[in-house]
């Protein structure tokens, strides 16, 4: 590998590829890079969903994994070129553009990492696709075997316990959307009693879900708390008719082990509760792991960073409920993901490069 390659023209590069609603251009990019890039020895495959994955060490005892994904969410008009490119920007010592921070500059970052590592047992890259959309690349590929024994997920761990100190987080929140349904008898306004107001029954289950108390954990020292609100709520067809259905949406934020009973609310006649999305939170449970990966990122920068919680879910979640020991540790800061200004910091790209490889060389298992 050039030992010049910079962590900013990857990120550049690979910022600049549009990779909203179709990630294969991205994933092309990634692939070729590491074919030209990696050593001969390294395996490098391409899944079916477009996942980018890349193995080198050896085989056959614990495996560490440098994971991120390569799609993005949708791109403000301003971070788009005339010749349909994202822009990128670079000024003040950061990189701005749509996918700098969440999270390509960390993708760059593990790739670089990867490429530079004399890891100690086996090393793997992953760059999943989909993540934005539920997590369908990690899914996927845990599906078709993917298994590593420890994981660093790249996802935004800077800033959490003081301005500019690349943290790592062990544990984050999950995510569980949900659908109550109350469904009752249409009838005339002026004939109420004639009908099942599924209104009266929806109120009925929000009152339900406002005094569930949320669950809660220590981590880390800190207490992750969950969350439970009502979102949207959608009934009736028109004025003068007494409604016979009503759809509430619940956003619930979920906390390892632990989960709010909303199906407490199906006590309530005509009234029935749907998950439709459930993003699952990770704690991490090796101690040694979690502080092998701080130590790491000790080494990297002046600050000193902790353990933290996070209160977003990643992809790290899939792979803990199968079976991975998960941290995450990346370049992005709070308040900068999903938004018309998005950047990152050049400093912390490197520093991320430079932790990813020392972890790559330094952890040999439990």
């Amino acid at each position: 590998m050039d030992a010049n390659a910079s962590v900013v023209d990857l990120t550049r590069e690979l910022v600049s590829i549009p990779s909203y609603d179709d990630e294969t251009a991205a994933g092309d990019f990634l692939e070729e890079w590491l074919r030209r890039e990696a050593d001969a020895e390294t395996t490098i495959t391409r899944d079916e969903v477009g996942n980018v994955i890349a193995r080198k060490g050896a085989a056959g005892g614990e495996t560490l994994a440098l994971v991120g994904h390569h799609d993005v969410v949708e791109p403000a008009a301003s971070q788009v070129t005339s010749d349909d490119e994202y822009a990128v920007e670079e000024r003040d010592g950061r990189l701005y553009g749509r996918g700098t921070a969440d999270m390509k500059g960390a993708v760059a970052a593990a790739a670089l990492a990867f490429v530079e590592a004399d890891p100690g047992g086996e090393l793997v890259f992953a760059s999943f696709v989909g993540e934005e959309v539920g997590g369908v690349g990690a899914r996927h590929a845990i599906d078709e075997g993917f298994s590593p024994d420890y994981a660093v997920v790249g996802e935004g761990s800077t800033g959490y316990s003081s301005p500019g100190v690349t943290d790592v987080a062990v544990a984050h929140k999950g995510r569980r959307g949900s659908t109550i349904t109350a469904v009752g008898t249409a009838a005339h306004a002026s004939e109420a009693d004639a009908g099942e107001n599924a209104v009266y029954r929806a109120t009925d289950a929000v009152s339900v879900v406002r005094d569930l108390e949320p669950p809660a954990v220590e981590v880390a020292g800190e207490r992750l708390e969950g969350s439970v609100v009502v979102t949207e709520v959608e009934g009736g067809t028109a004025m003068n008719v007494v409604p016979d259905r009503c759809e509430i949406t619940v956003d619930e934020r979920t906390v390892p082990g632990e989960r709010a009973p909303l199906e407490r609310v199906e006590g309530i006649e005509g009234v029935a509760w749907t998950v439709d999305q459930d993003l699952p939170p990770i704690r991490c449970g090796d101690e040694a792991f979690a502080e092998a990966v701080r130590e790491a990122a000790d080494a990297a920068q002046s600050g000193t960073p902790e353990r933290v919680v996070k209160p977003h879910a990643t992809d790290a979640g899939w792979l803990s409920t199968a079976g991975t020991e998960c941290v995450v540790c990346g370049p992005a800061e709070p308040g900068e993901a999903h938004t018309d200004g998005e950047s990152v910091s050049i400093d912390v790209l490197e520093r991320c490069r430079e932790t990813y490889r020392r972890v790559a060389e330094g952890w040999t298992g439990g």
